[in-house]
Parts: structure tokens; sequence; C-alpha cells
């Protein structure tokens, strides 16, 4: 028997089928480069151990990028052709149970077979692919190890050659190569049955035991050869092979008309029989009836007939069918176990059914049907439960009010693109599924008999231009869909009324008339209504209802508040989004359910009212014009009200917050705030904030620990008195305020950390003196005087004295002249970071280790103009930046721990740099950009002088 690779034929194959010759295998050997005798030899020598001598290498048999090899041919077994007999498939049992070998290098192949004719036919070839390029199952799938499982030895067997016998230093190769795993039949067959067709003609590859069990008949009960160009020949042995075969796939392969045929001849066992793209006759049609076991047939865009012949399909056990985008005249099924048929898409005029038992029935899309056919064909089907309909443009009231009368027990119908029907005379009471799209008949007035179908539960009517209102009332109705019920001249659709307890889904969109919708269920738990632009009354009944979306409806006005209160309808509203309906001025809730709110984008929104006790999130990002604000209880976590700059009142009641942002409320001038729990508020640039205000916020919520005051010149001393009332307080910003005394601050403020005073240009020299006098505020560590008008030896006090600071900000300070530390201390500083950006008038800093900093890890002194001499010595200092410091010329370092320096602009020579780090034996990033005296030649120089030096960050090109 031939041997033949079923599913990787070449794409030209011409013929039917046929054996070929042996002059015609010859020439394909000789034009394929195989030379089957000598590789014989070859592989004699190679059992023999003679490996490096015999057996050429792979590149050499091949070439290099060949998509063929003799050594994948040889493991597939092409290198002979034996018969298929019943001595060739009985195996020597102490080798068929030998323990199998897996080698790690075995050659990722997929075996192919150039297709063959009648005339000249061409010996099996083999293609290799890499693992990354291996084509899918559907395109490569390989049936060649199990027409070829007898006696047949395969080059990676663990009972075939003689591997195990080899000598030298191949053996100890090859064992270094192998993985060694004890299976049994049984484990193998379970393993093997989760692999695909594709992955078990790889595992046939590896030794006798797999290919044998990979061919097992379990694995192969269904011959897929879709869109393959197989021969006659060669579907015929694999039948023989597979004799047990159920479900045979031969869509787009050429010949089918004689493929099929054989298949019904010799698989006796067929149940599924999938084909297409080709014409079939009677022989095939007369053929299936033969075919008894045969359940289901699926035919897909073929030709049957000669296009005016009547076809007849008779099956007496055929339970499914399907003739789908078919051409065909006439045709007549006569199935009595029948209970699935599809016709869609065929061109047929006619068809006759005698199928007493179907259940489904699909005619959509049958444009040649008439009227009359398509009643001839659903009548005659008593226990017709679903029929498709959709696009038959002939279909009419009088059809579907026949096939109402006949079948019963329909429960679905998809009569969408008819536009010749209303419903209005037609009864379907046992219908539950009604698909209606674009059927311009369907009216108002159809949905009185609609409300007949009292067990309806699917219901669909898209794109129904002509509808003006829907009002149904059916108890069972769980889906409806209204979509794109657009507006036009004559009709708009303008109100809509459900009423079913068990609705659960509800999807209208692009109904750009509809003003009313009323809806009654206790199942529906999320309703989307978005774009609905003429929305303007809302009524729900609606026990489950948790989730409502109704963004972009623009005409809602503040009635709709109402329906999501208290005694609404919602009772277990969750979430509600209104985001920019921009109708709402006065908003206004008061619900024990919600815990979501979204008003973003609500412009015209003014007044807002919430009552809501476990509200935890609400958005009001882009309410510009919000004046009056009541959250009062709810249980906001945190609330950020900076968003709406024209807020002028708010009272808020949050027994769960911990944080609050007024920030930029520039105009709000009334504040009650009950939040026990606050640890964090942000009041910048709340102007007309009042001492009275801050005072009655600190006694309701004692646990503040953040407070920010900036720009907030209202605030007074009796304001900052009031600070006793919290003890927690950490951090306070009076940045950019009036303030001229700070005294109020030390006698409330016993535990702050860090206090900033940035821009406060009010404060006298000694405003600060009871902190480096009188040790006040003994837990400060961060102190920012940054752009204050405080002079030279104030600040010299604070630096000397208070040694517990540890980050200190002189930023602008245009008093400061200079920063000498040249005399000893009592005890060591705890600073570590020091900025002096922007001092103008600074013109030398001098750090000796004399002054005890210790700790300090970061000093900037940038933008400086004046500065003309930097001494610094600390042990720990880790950056300097004196960039754009222009006049500097003196520049002494001994820190060996700086890792970063930056110079940039900086008019400081080469010779002064390379002094300052030498002693700098950390420094990784040294910064001399734009700086005038430093050339492409110094970087050599810079980086011998400091060898740790890792990036030097230049202007200039290389030299």
């Amino acid at each position: 028997m031939k041997i033949w690779c079923c599913f990787c034929f070449g794409e030209d194959q011409d013929s039917v089928g046929g054996m070929t010759n042996s002059s015609d295998e010859a020439s394909d050997n000789s034009r394929l480069g195989f030379r089957w005798g000598s590789y014989g030899r070859e592989r004699a020598d190679f059992e023999e151990g003679k490996v490096g001598d015999a057996l050429p290498t792979w590149e050499a048999m091949v070439g290099v990028g060949s998509s063929s090899g003799v050594r994948a041919v040889e493991a597939l077994g092409f290198y002979e052709e034996p018969s298929v007999t019943s001595e060739n498939l009985e195996f020597d049992g102490a080798s068929y149970n030998k323990r199998a070998k897996f080698y790690t290098d075995i050659l990722e192949c997929n075996p192919t077979v150039i297709s063959s004719d009648a005339d000249n036919s061409s010996l099996p070839a083999t293609s290799c692919y890499n693992a990354s390029s291996v084509p899918s199952m559907s395109s490569t799938l390989c049936y060649t190890h199990m027409l070829n499982s007898s006696g047949v030895q395969n080059p990676y067997d663990s009972s075939g050659g003689r591997d195990d016998e080899a000598d030298g230093s191949d053996t100890s190769k090859i064992g270094t190569l192998e993985t060694r795993m004890d299976l049994t039949d049984d484990l193998l067959h379970m393993v093997f049955s989760f692999l695909d067709h594709n992955d078990l003609c790889r595992a046939a590859m590896v030794c006798r035991q797999w290919r044998t069990a990979s061919a097992h008949e379990d694995f192969w009960r269904c011959l897929n050869f879709e869109n393959r160009a197989i021969s006659i020949q060669q579907f015929a042995d694999m039948c023989h092979r597979y004799p047990n075969a159920t479900e045979v796939n031969i869509f787009g392969a050429p010949y089918i008309h004689l493929l099929v045929v054989k298949a019904i001849s010799l698989l006796r066992n067929l149940e599924v029989l999938t084909l297409g793209r080709g014409q079939l006759g009677d022989p095939f049609f007369h053929g299936i009836a033969e075919c008894h076991m045969l359940r289901s047939l699926v035919v897909n865009d073929a030709t049957l007939g000669n296009g005016i012949q009547e076809i007849p399909v008779n099956h007496d056990r055929l339970r499914h069918l399907q003739i789908t985008k078919c051409r065909v005249l006439r045709i007549s099924v006569r199935c009595p176990q029948l209970e699935t048929l599809s016709l869609k898409r065929s061109n047929m005029a006619h068809a006759v059914l005698n199928c007493p038992l179907l259940h489904e029935l699909d005619i959509g899309s049958c444009h040649k049907l008439a009227d009359a056919g398509i009643r001839s064909a659903a009548t005659s089907c008593p226990l017709l439960e679903s029929l498709d309909i959709s696009n038959c443009s002939s279909v009419s009231d009088e059809t579907l009010r026949d096939i109402a009368e006949s079948c019963v027990n329909l429960h679905s119908l998809d009569a969408s693109y008819c536009p010749n029907i209303s419903l209005e005379s037609v009864r379907l009471t046992m219908l539950t599924v009604l698909k209606l799209h674009n059927c311009e008949g369907i009216t108002s007035a159809s949905m009185s008999a609609i409300q007949h179908s009292s067990m309806l539960e699917d219901l669909e009517l898209d794109n129904c231009s002509l509808l003006t209102s829907v009002t149904l009332n059916l108890p069972h109705l769980l889906n409806i869909s209204l979509v794109h019920c657009r507006k036009n001249i004559n009709c708009r659709f303008v109100d809509l009324s459900l009423r079913s307890l068990k609705l659960s889904s509800v999807t209208v969109s692009n109904c750009a008339a509809l003003h009313r919708i009323s809806i009654t269920s206790n199942s529906l738990q999320k309703l989307v209504l978005q774009k609905q632009e003429s929305l303007t009354k809302l009524a729900l009944e609606c026990q489950s209802l948790q989730e409502v979306d109704l963004t972009d409806c623009e005409s809602l006005t503040n009635s709709i508040c109402e329906v999501f209160s208290d005694g609404g309808g919602c009772p277990m509203l969750k979430s509600l989004v209104l985001d920019n309906c921009e109708s709402l001025t006065a908003v206004g809730f008061c619900s024990t359910s919600l815990v979501n709110l979204s008003l973003v984008g609500c412009r015209a929104l003014t007044a807002l009212n919430l009552k809501c006790p476990y509200l935890e999130q609400v958005s009001l990002d882009g309410c510009d014009h919000l004046e009056r604000a009541s959250f009062g209880p709810v249980g906001l976590q945190s609330l950020n009200l900076g968003i709406c700059p024209k807020l002028t009142i708010l009272y808020l009641e949050a027994p769960n917050m911990v944080l609050l942002e007024l920030k930029g409320c520039g105009v709000l001038s009334e504040a009650s705030i009950n939040c026990p729990l606050l640890t964090s508020l942000d009041a910048s640039f709340c102007s007309q904030l009042k001492d009275d205000c801050l005072s009655a916020t600190t006694a309701l919520c004692p646990l503040i620990e953040s407070l920010i005051l900036m720009s907030c010149p209202s605030i007074g001393s009796d304001g900052l008195l009031s600070l006793r009332w919290l003890p927690s307080l950490t951090l306070l910003d009076l940045s950019y305020t009036f303030l001229m005394n700070l005294q109020p601050v030390f006698d409330s403020c016993l535990q702050l950390k860090v206090l900033k005073l940035q821009a406060c240009k009010y404060l006298k020299d000694s405003s600060l003196e009871p902190l480096y006098e009188r040790g006040a505020l003994p837990s400060l560590r961060e102190l920012d005087l940054s752009y204050g008008t405080l002079c030279q030896s104030a600040i010299e006090e604070l630096l000397t004295c208070c040694t517990h600071l540890t980050h200190v900000s002189l930023n602008g300070c245009m008093n400061m002249h200079d920063l000498n530390w040249g005399f000893n201390v009592l005890q060591n500083r705890l600073l570590q970071n020091l900025n002096c950006v922007g001092c103008p008038n600074i013109k030398k800093v001098f750090i000796p280790p004399a002054a005890c900093c210790f700790h300090l890890s970061s000093l900037n002194l940038s933008l400086s103009a004046n500065l003309k001499e930097v001494d610094v010595a600390c042990f720990n200092l880790c950056f300097l930046n004196l960039s754009n410091c222009c006049s500097l010329e003196i520049l002494k370092l001994d820190c060996p721990r700086l890792t970063s320096l930056f110079l940039q602009s900086c008019s400081i020579d080469q010779v002064t740099i390379e002094k300052a780090i030498t002693n700098c034996n950390s420094l990784e990033t040294l910064d001399v950009r734009f700086c005038p005296k430093i050339c492409s030649v110094s970087m050599v120089s810079l980086r011998a002088a400091c060898p740790s030096l890792k990036r030097i960050f230049s202007s200039l090109s290389p030299p």
C-alpha cells in the first residue's frame, strides 16, 4: 500500500488520485535529492557505531535553509513502502513495552507529502520548521505515522537500531542527551488523549511505543481535511486505516463529490459529515440514505445538482441538517427524525419539508423564497419551537398568523428586516423570544399584539423607526432592547412604559425624542440610559435596582432627585451617575443606601444637599458654579472641594472623614466642619476664612495632624490660639499670611514638627526669639523661612542655637549675607538639609569641622549670584548644588562622602575644581555644563583628579 501524509498535500494537485509507478518514484527521488541505497548503507554504519564517517551531517543532506531532510524522512518511515497487513501491525511484546527514550535534540519537524496526480506522482518528502514557525493545527496536521506503523524502524526508537550498543564517545554523548521515562501503555494513552493531531504526529517521532500509542483509533475519530488538497486514493487510504471514524470534514477539499462518496461507502460509523465549496449531485444525496449512522450533515457554499432539478434529502435517522449559502432551485427534505434544519442564505425558490419532529428551522436571508413557500415550509412542522425568517422580505402577517395556528409550541421567532409585517392580527401566545430589528411596519399598535405573548422573555425592537410609544405589561419579560429608535418628520418615539416583575435588562440608546420612561420591576439591578437628550421624566419602581447611569441626559430636571431618594422606588440603589446633566441646578438626595454619586460636568449646579449616611464617594469635577454644599451626615472618608471655586457656604458632617481639601475655595466664608476623625485639612487660598470658622473647626476636629492655612490672610491671633485644641498637630503651614506675632503658635502647638512661614513679610526679627532663646517648640524638626525679611543676626542665632532642626529652608532671603560657622558649638547639630537657593547677597559659605555638622547631607546654594567663596568640610555631605553661582571663585571641599556636585553655569576654572574634588573620594556625578572656563580637554584631568567619577555632564563636544 502507498504511504501518504494526508494533511500536507501540495496546493497544485490536479488529479483525483491513483498509484505511482516505480519510474515516477525514481525520478522523484532524483529530483528531491534522496539517495535511498546509499543512505541505507550510511544508516547501517551508524548502527554499527561508525557515526563519525558514515552518517552525513544535516546540512550535507538537505543544504542550508532546505525544507526537507533524510533524517526526518527516516523518522517517519518514508524510506520504504510496506503494505499494511495484520503481520505488519503486530509488534514484539518486549520491544513494545520497552522503556522509551526521549532525545532532547530531536528536530522540530512537520512531515509533509507532495500531492500525487494520475500521471506523475511525487515521492513523499518532509518539511522541517523551526519551533517558532510551526504552523497551526488548522494549516498543518500530519497523519503519516499511523499510515506507517508497520515494520519500520525509527532512528529515535528505543527498540530500533543499536543505539544502546554504540561505542566510544558517541555512546556517552547520547547518554547525556536522553531522559528515560517509564510509561505504561494505559498511562501513555491517557496522556496522549490531551494532545491535538499535530502534537500526536510529533510524539510519533519519539519511539516505536509512542508511534503506536499515538496511532490509536481513539485519537482519530475525527478526520479533518478542511481546505486540504487531498486525492481520492489518499483519502481512501485514511478511511481504510480508520474505518471507525465518526466525523469527517472535507470542506474546501477538491473533488468533494467523489470524496464524500468514498466516505459514505468506507466509513460505516460516520455520524458527522461536513463538506462544501464544490458541486454535489444525485449520487451524494442518494448515497447518504445508506449511511445509517449519520446524525449531522453540514453543507456550506456548494452547488446542489445542476441548478434546475429538485434535490431530495432523505434519511431516516438524521437529526441535524445545515444547508447554508448553497445554490439550488428546489429542495425536498424528508427526514422523520430531523430536529434542526438551517437553509440560511440559500437561493432556493421552493422548499418542501416532511420533518414531523423538527424543532428549529432557519430560513433567514432566503430572498427568493416566496411568502407561500415560507408558510408551507413552517406549517408542515407542527412541533416547531424556533423559527428564523429574518431578511425574508416577502413574509406577511397572514403567514405569521398561519404559523401561529399550526405551530402552537413556537417559542422563538426572528422576523428582523421583514418590512411587511406589523403583528397587529397575530397572536403568538407561547412565544418567549421575539426579534424585530428594522421592521418598518412595527408601530405602537403592534404592542397590543405583543401584549398577548404573555410568556415573552426577550424582546428586541432596534431600529423600528415608526414606534411612537411602547407600553407593555408582560409578567415574564426579562430583556428588552430599544436602540436607534430615532425621531423623524412624521413620528417620534416619546414614551416607554414597562411593567414586569422579572425584568432584568433594559437597553435604551440613541432614542433622541424619548421624553418619559416608566419601569416597574423587582429583578432589575442595573439601568443604563445614556445620551437620552430629551428625557425629562423618569419613574422607577425597582426594588432591586442598584446601579443607574444617566450620563448626558441633558434635559433631566431637579425632580429626578425624588426618584432616587428614600421612598422614590429604588430602596437598594448604591451607585448613581448623573454626569453632564446640564439642566440640574439644585440636587438633593436623602438615601440610606446610596454609596457612590457622580455629578461630573453638571455646570449649572449651584446647590447640593446630601443626607446619605453610607455615601463613600462623590465626584464634583466640573461643578464650577456650586455655591452651597451640605453633606450631613455622609460616610465619606475624603472630599475635595477645591474644584468648586465659587463655593461660599459649606456644611459638613462626616464621622469617618480623615482628609478634606478646600484648596482654592477663595470665596468660602461660612464653613461648619464636624469630622471627629479628620487628620488633614488643606484650606490654602481660602482668603475669606476667618478666626471664628477656624476655632469652630478645631473644636469639632481634635485629631487634626496636618493644617495648611497658606494664603489665608484673614486668620489672626485668635484663630491661632484655637490650635490648642489640636494636641496631635505636627504640620502647620502659615505661608503668605499677614502674621506679626507667632506667640500663639509657640503656646498652642507643643508637638509641632513642621512649621512653614514662607513670605511672611510682616514678621519681626524678634518673632523667632522664643525658638532660639527660650526653647519653644522642642519637637520642631523642619522650618521654612523662605522669602522672609529676617535679618542676618536673627538667622545666625537661629542656626546656632536651634541644633535640633533637621531641615531648614532660607530660599530667597534678601537679608542673608554670609553663612559663617567658623566657631565651636556646645553640641552636635542635627541639621540634614539646608537650602539657601536664590539668596542674592550671600558671598561666603564657611562650614568647618568645628561646626559639628555631622548629619548634614544636602546643601543647596544655587542661584546665589554673588557667592564667591565656598569652604565646606562635612564628613556626611552627599549633595552639593552650586549651579548658577556665576561669581564663584574659591571652592574648597573636604567631603569624603560627596557623591553629586553641580557647578552648572559657574565661572570657576579647571584647576580650582581639580583641587576641590581631590578629597572627594566618593564623587560619582559632576555637572560642569555651561562653565565658560572648562574646555573639552579638561574632562581627562578631572577624571584623573577624582578616579571615582562615573558621570561628567558637559555641554562641550568630546575632544
